[in-house]
């Protein structure tokens, strides 16, 4: 016979099974965010996009990630400088392109002319 008035056994939260526990200490993204300070340094872009899933991935664990940091601003400082570097280059090249092609004006085509302290000949 069972008694009517005994208390149901303690009910227990049913298992979370849709996330697993990081170990403690882990930080998921650190060695993504070394890998992304690597390329940043010879592929800006690449490490840039990098460091940020690096850092967001760091960031849902819970984590700082220094390395993913130092990517994004490594990456993104060099692709500035680089960009500088490529403008100023074609501004400098399409300029002496110009000189040059004003220098041979009026002179008969494969006639060298002095530009520059060289001898170039012109078109």
């Amino acid at each position: 016979m069972s008694d009517v008035n005994s208390t149901p056994p303690p009910y227990s939260a049913p298992d979370n099974y849709s996330q697993q526990p990081s170990a403690a200490g882990v930080n998921p993204g650190k060695t993504l965010g070394i890998v992304a300070l690597i390329l940043a340094i010879f592929l800006n872009i690449v490490g840039t996009i990098v460091g940020i899933v690096a850092l967001v991935q760091s960031k849902k664990a819970g984590f700082k990630n220094g390395p993913a940091l130092a990517a994004i601003i490594v990456g993104a400082v060099l692709f500035v400088v680089i960009l500088i570097i490529i403008i100023v280059t074609v501004v400098f090249v399409g300029g002496a392109a110009t000189e040059l092609l004003e220098l041979c004006q009026g002179v008969p085509s494969g006639e060298t002319v002095i530009f520059q302290g060289t001898e170039v000949a012109c078109p």
